[in-house]
């Protein structure tokens, strides 16, 4: 009898929140909007967002107000997105970490990326570049991979930390390869590039904004990028599938979700004002220089992307035994 009664409660309630979105819908929105960046300010991410808020302040009519809550992996601010009200006004920029990696690498994630928000809109790609010290001797993907299959091991791989996005893309790459190498964690991109480029690294994974200047100088060497196409910086460098090594797609992203609920209405004038403002001049001038790909789908396209993601990497961190730290 209990049962029936919650069952009839929670069709009840599902009825009346179906009837009130019209009406959050109508005057949406009513004040001004949170964009919650889920990592300090100053970063890639945070700099997308002000991007993203400056160009969807004039088509919402309201502010959009970037707010950073950083911590424990990004967990902290897309947490507190997922449990804000689902009338709009709270919303969060996500990445492949917060919504894909964390699921498997943190137990205590307190929301499912896939269940508990409603996806907006994708809104840019950045590539990770497979890059050599310049001396090694491997010129090519397939030569690292036939000298690293003849010495196991001998080889070492840096990452931007334990659990980070360059660890698991490499722990991606030896799978679909075949190879060992001997992972060596650092704190962030800065320091791993700095053995790169002082020969006592071998290769790394890194997002191409990090390393591009590098590569450029002539300092480190790219061998391939971990994209499903070529990178426009870098026309000459093959992505892994044109090299030998295929399935090793490893872009990190950024996506913008609403709490779970939110209607389907203010969902859409979210993403229409995401596309506005992504669509001026300005804006793509902003994202290139920030070295990130646009790369606008809508909620559909990124509801269905999510689940795969999040698959995905989970398969990863299963195999790698991949922990944060």
């Amino acid at each position: 009898m209990m049962r029936r009664r919650t069952v009839l409660t929670a069709f009840v309630a599902a009825l009346a929140l179906a009837a009130h979105a019209p009406v959050l819908a109508q005057g949406y929105p009513s004040r001004a909007v949170t964009l919650v960046v889920p990592y300090p300010a100053g970063g890639p991410v945070d700099a997308v967002a002000r991007i993203l808020a400056e160009g969807a302040t004039a088509d919402l009519g309201q502010p959009v107000v970037v707010e950073n809550r950083a911590g424990a992996s990004g967990i902290i601010g897309a947490g507190a997105v997922a449990k804000a009200d689902a009338d709009g006004h709270t919303i969060v920029l996500g990445t492949n970490q917060t919504h894909a990696t964390n699921e498997s690498l943190i137990k205590s994630t307190p929301y499912r990326a896939a269940a508990d928000f409603a996806p907006v809109a994708l809104i840019a790609e950045v590539p990770h570049v497979l890059v050599a010290r310049k001396d090694l001797p491997a010129m090519s993907v397939a030569e690292l991979v036939k000298a690293a299959k003849a010495e196991p091991g001998k080889f070492t791989y840096g990452s931007t930390g334990n659990g980070s996005a360059s660890h698991l893309a490499a722990e991606l790459f030896k799978t679909k390869a075949g190879v060992d190498l001997l992972h060596v964690p650092f704190k962030g991109a800065a320091p791993m590039t700095n053995e790169l480029v002082a020969g006592r690294l071998d290769v790394a994974f890194a997002t191409l904004p990090s390393v591009i200047g590098q590569i450029e100088a002539g300092t480190i060497k790219a061998l391939a990028v971990a994209s499903t196409k070529r990178a426009t910086a870098l026309p000459a460098v093959p992505t892994l599938a044109e090299a030998g090594v295929a399935g090793v797609e490893a872009d990190a992203w950024f996506a913008l979700f609403a709490p779970r609920g939110t209607p389907a209405s203010i969902v859409d004038k979210l993403y229409k004002a995401v596309g506005a403002a992504l669509a001026r001049p300005a804006a793509q001038e902003a994202l290139a220089r920030q070295g990130v790909t646009l790369a606008l789908k809508g909620p559909a396209d990124l509801g269905a992307m999510i689940p795969k993601e999040v698959e995905k990497w989970a398969e990863v961190v299963k195999v790698s035994g991949a922990k944060v730290d």
